[in-house]
């Protein structure tokens, strides 16, 4: 472990053309103090846990001092936001402070965001505030404690400084880490402009460092089509996850979808409550184009935009590159059957397991059953021995209000059981497993940004640790394992958050 001045930097995207980037300074925030940090994430770039005890490592850690060995820049991309091409976005609050190796020989970029002004920032002021970052922060912790790929939030770092928002707000900056930022965006920024050297650059600088991730090895002429291939995978998995665990990202630009296929870029981001495909996170969507179940179409839509950015150097499309674009829908289709079968405790793959979960979802949709209690609680139906369903009123079977419709799909559900010799007691192991007690609602998110704007700062670090392992049920905890309270459905997140 080491302390912030002597982490192993080594700084290769900003060895890359100036294009790429502007180099320049976060502007430190006045008054900054360590709110919340990640010792799991400090792990990851070899920090010293310890270093969290320091009162200057809050500058370090908020752009205010430049930890030694990060070279601050801001990246250049451009993107289809909400499906409206803008040629020139950027890192307009953001840093990319530098990449740091660990012992392991794993790569970290350290980004920082709510840093102050960049040339991208487009007359914004380049700051952060503390709602949008306590929300990202376990947000992204969370969706590593389900086991999707995300960036990771190492600290939140709070001010004096007054944001204007929809109302004054409290300034704060987010560290996060990710193996890469570039994203679809960052290829589009040089497509729109014809740079066919430059989109050759970052491809061979992406399969140069991150190759191993992407299943691909460096090679001469850079590899577009198999890096292609590997970009429409990996999304397409990371798709099948969202939907299997009821994840809403909310503002699915291109310029905020990553080539390694991880999640990035929190806002109004939401996990499905009550289940409702159509469920729309975001207020500022207006018209749903994000909404959860149009997810899955949207990445193609986007994948569709990234590869004609690579066709740019690339050349003319080929057979085989549209065959790797045509094989998303397969991919996550089978990823997310393969998930959902898990959910649902079953063994093997069958004909029917289909329409199993269409006519459940269909039962859930209908009677508003909270989507996650539900998956959670099914691990306790019991289909033996034989020919005995459990009653109507019986968990889960209590969510339902439609009792008939609930005991005929459980009737089905039982014999699927049976026809593998399913065991009851390893199938609720394994489905505990999977389907986890907490996720993080928007109004638990809420309380812990009305907590630290109150001053109590540590109920953020003791919800990261509950969704650090979201499948064990802690003592105390119940509260957030439960439906949504009432009155809930009234907190509303839109782009600012």
């Amino acid at each position: 472990m080491r302390p912030i001045t002597a982490l192993a930097f080594d700084n290769a995207y900003a060895r890359l053309d100036p294009a790429f980037y502007d180099v320049v300074d976060p502007t430190p925030v006045p008054g900054a103090r360590l709110l919340a940090f990640n010792p799991e994430a400090a792990h990851l770039i070899d920090l010293d846990p310890a270093e969290a005890l320091r009162p200057e490592v809050a500058e370090y850690l908020s752009g205010g001092k430049r930890i030694p060995g990060s070279e601050p820049i801001a990246q250049a991309y451009a993107g289809h936001q909400f499906g409206v091409w803008v040629a020139r976005l950027g890192d307009g609050r953001a840093f990319l402070l530098g990449q740091v190796t660990n012992a392991r020989g794993e790569v970290w970029d350290l980004h920082l965001k709510g840093g102050g002004e960049t040339r991208f920032s487009r007359r914004g002021d380049g700051r952060a505030v503390l709602r949008s970052t306590i929300r990202e922060y376990l947000g992204s912790e969370a969706l590593h404690g389900l086991g999707i790929p995300t960036t990771r939030a190492l600290a939140i770092v709070g001010s004096d400084l007054p944001v204007q928002r929809e109302i004054v707000e409290q300034g704060a900056t987010l560290l996060r880490l990710a193996p890469s930022h570039v994203r679809f965006g960052t290829f589009e920024y040089f497509a729109s402009r014809g740079e066919r050297d430059r989109i050759r650059q970052l491809v061979e600088h992406v399969v140069a460092r991150h190759g191993p991730l992407l299943g691909l090895e460096p090679s001469e002429p850079a590899p577009f089509l198999p890096f292609f291939r590997a970009v429409v995978s990996r999304t397409a998995t990371l798709m099948a996850h969202w939907t299997a665990e009821g994840f809403a990202h909310g503002v699915m630009n291109t310029d905020n979808m990553s080539v390694l296929g991880i999640t990035l870029d929190y806002g109004p981001y939401g996990w499905l409550e009550r289940y409702d495909p159509g469920f729309i996170c975001n207020h500022t969507d207006t018209e749903g184009r994000y909404a959860f179940d149009q997810q899955p179409a949207v990445a193609l839509w986007n994948l569709t935009r990234f590869g004609e950015a690579l066709l740019v150097a690339a050349g003319e499309p080929t057979e085989a590159w549209i065959e790797a674009l045509e094989g998303y829908r397969a991919h996550f289709a089978a990823e997310y059957a393969r998930m959902m079968r898990a959910k649902l405790g079953l063994l093997g793959e069958r004909d029917e397991d289909a329409s199993l979960l269409r006519d459940l979802l269909a039962l859930m949709r209908a009677d508003r059953v909270d989507y996650t209690v539900f998956f959670r609680r099914l691990a306790e139906f019991r289909a033996w021995p034989p020919d005995v369903v459990q009653p109507a009123g019986a968990e889960p079977g209590a969510l339902f209000d439609d009792r008939e419709g609930w005991r005929a799909w459980a009737a089905r559900y039982a014999e699927r059981l049976r026809e593998v010799k399913s065991n009851d007691t390893e199938r609720a192991t394994r489905m505990r497993q999977v389907n986890p007690a907490y996720v993080l609602r928007n109004w638990i998110a809420q309380e812990a940004i009305e907590r630290a704007a109150a001053g109590d700062a540590a109920f953020i670090e003791e919800l990261r640790r509950l969704f650090a392992n979201p499948y064990t049920e802690r003592q105390g905890m119940d509260r957030y394992a439960a439906p949504a309270p009432d009155g809930s459905d009234e907190i509303v997140v839109s782009c600012s958050s």
